[in-house]
Parts: structure tokens; sequence; C-alpha cells
């Protein structure tokens, strides 16, 4: 195991070609899980909207070169190609086709940053205390998206649940992986213990409730006052309307607990109106979309 690691972390060859290749390859890998795995809770699609996976690729690519300008530039040439191959690749196979660049800022904005941050993080390679703290904010986010997957998991069993494994899997990983003495083996894992537990405080003091938004559907102007509006899946939250004004509207709170779609129908009459209303991640965040499909 160890020669595996120490292989993974320091013995590849890092040559502009396999950053390029490396790069087209995690590309296609998303794009795949983006475009042909269903339903769109699972774990295998998480790849394309948080970071967990995107930490690993950068801390390889980082600890498998040979000067800190090398990191930050090897690290900046495989996100700046990776994805927007990413996008690219959906663009045949999606509803909002080329819209779906729209998305691609936020990724852009993080690319950049990759510039200094692999600069920094190339003295990962150096094994001691220093490289601890260097390795703390990667620590925080995988503690902060792995504690939002299990708790994803626990609400609606087994969404996610990979992806809170494999999160804090890469912790532990890391603590034995990238360092030789066992006094930063155990900083490693201290400084992670804290960062979960300074996540669930404030989630116990809420009682492990999760937050709520309210998507608001502009329906079309012929609808009437009489129109039934109802959910598809129930499960995705409740709705409620605005039928008598000049404003035709259709609220729909829902739970921001993992990424879900579903179909609003609006039947008035003989007219029926479908419009799909999604959650999703963006930037370890979430996002909501309505689109009227029919």
């Amino acid at each position: 195991m160890k020669k595996l690691t120490d292989k993974l972390f320091g013995g590849l060859k890092m040559s502009w070609l396999n950053v390029i290749l490396f790069a087209v390859a995690t590309a296609g890998y998303t794009a795949a899980m983006m475009i042909f795995v269903r339903p769109i809770d699972l774990s295998f699609r998480d790849i394309g909207a948080t970071f967990e996976c995107w930490i690993l690729f950068a801390i390889i690519i980082m600890t498998n070169c040979k000067k800190p300008l090398e990191s930050a530039l090897k690290t900046f040439v495989f996100f700046l190609i990776s994805q927007p191959l990413i996008y690219l690749f959906q663009v045949p196979f999606s509803e909002m086709g080329w819209g779906l660049f729209g998305y691609y800022r936020y990724w852009f904005i993080w690319t950049l940053l990759t510039l200094p941050m692999a600069f920094v993080g190339w003295y990962l390679k150096k094994r001691n205390w220093v490289s601890v703290l260097i390795l703390s904010p990667m620590l925080l986010l995988l503690a902060m998206l792995g504690v939002g997957f299990i708790q994803s998991a626990i609400k609606n069993p087994p969404y996610h649940l990979l992806s809170g494994i494999f999160c804090f899997a890469q912790i532990i990983l890391y603590a034995f992986a990238l360092f030789d003495k066992k006094r930063d083996k155990i900083l490693t894992l201290v400084i992670s213990a804290l960062c979960v537990i300074g996540i669930l405080i404030p989630v116990f003091i809420n009682g492990g409730s999760v937050a709520e938004t309210m998507m608001i559907v502009s329906l079309e102007d012929d609808v009437t006052s009489s129109a039934v509006v109802t959910l598809e899946d129930e499960d995705f939250g409740r709705v409620e309307t605005s039928l008598d004004g000049e404003m035709k509207v259709a609220r729909i709170f829902t739970a921001v607990d993992r990424e879900k779609s579903t179909v609003l129908t609006v039947k008035d009459g003989d007219k029926i109106y479908k419009y799909r209303v999604s959650v999703f991640y963006v930037e370890n965040t979430f996002g909501t979309d309505v689109k009227l499909v029919e």
C-alpha cells in the first residue's frame, strides 16, 4: 500500500502530454456520468458539480511536479482543458445545448485560482507540519462536502452515500500517504475531526433541519383561477398558487438537501402546461431551474 501511494503522490511522470491526456480523460468520464447516469441524485454524478474528485486530481498533479511553478502551470492547464470539455461533450445531449456554458463561469474562476493554490500546494511534497497547514483548507472542504453528502444519504438513502464515504476516505488517505511522521498524521486527522465537529454543531443546534428555498414559476397569462397545479413527485415539496391577479405564479417550497427534479403540471380546462423544476449543485451550493417543457 505504501509503495502504491508513494507512486501516486510523487512517482508518476507528469509530462505536459500526460497532463493533457489526464484532462481529456477526466472530462470525458465526467460528461458521461452527467449524460447517462440516472437518477440525478446518484453519487456518480457528483463529480460534475462538486469538488471532491477534483481535489484528488489536483493533488496528484501537484505532488508529481518537480517545481512550484511547474505545479501551478500544469494544474492550471489541467483545469483549463477539462472543465470546458465537460460542457462541450454534453452539448449534443442536453436540452440546454450551448447554454450549458453559462455554468462554466464558476469553474473558470476556480481555474484561475488554481495558479496560486497549486504553487503553494506543491509544498505538500515537503511532508512536514507546514504541509499539514497547506492541506488544511482542502480538509475543511472535504469535511463540509462529506457531512453534506452523509446528511443527504440519511434523509434520502442511499443518494450521495458513496460521495460522502469518498470524502472521508480522502482525508484518511492524505493523512497516511502524504506524511511520514506520526505527529503529522495525527495532526491531519485532528484538524479534520475539528472541522467535522465545527460543521455538525449548527446542525445539532438546528435540530438537523434542512434549509428550504422557494421557487417561483411564472405561469402563462391565459391561466385562470380554476387551474389545478400539481407536482408529479409529491415528495419534491409543496405548491402554493396566486392565480387571481395580473401575475399568475406558482410558488414551490422545497428542501435544498440534494439534487432532484420533477414536473409541475398546470391543468386549466383543456389547456395543460408542464414545467420542469430542478434543484442542482453549483459550486458546492444549490441552484434551482424552471423550464417550460410542454
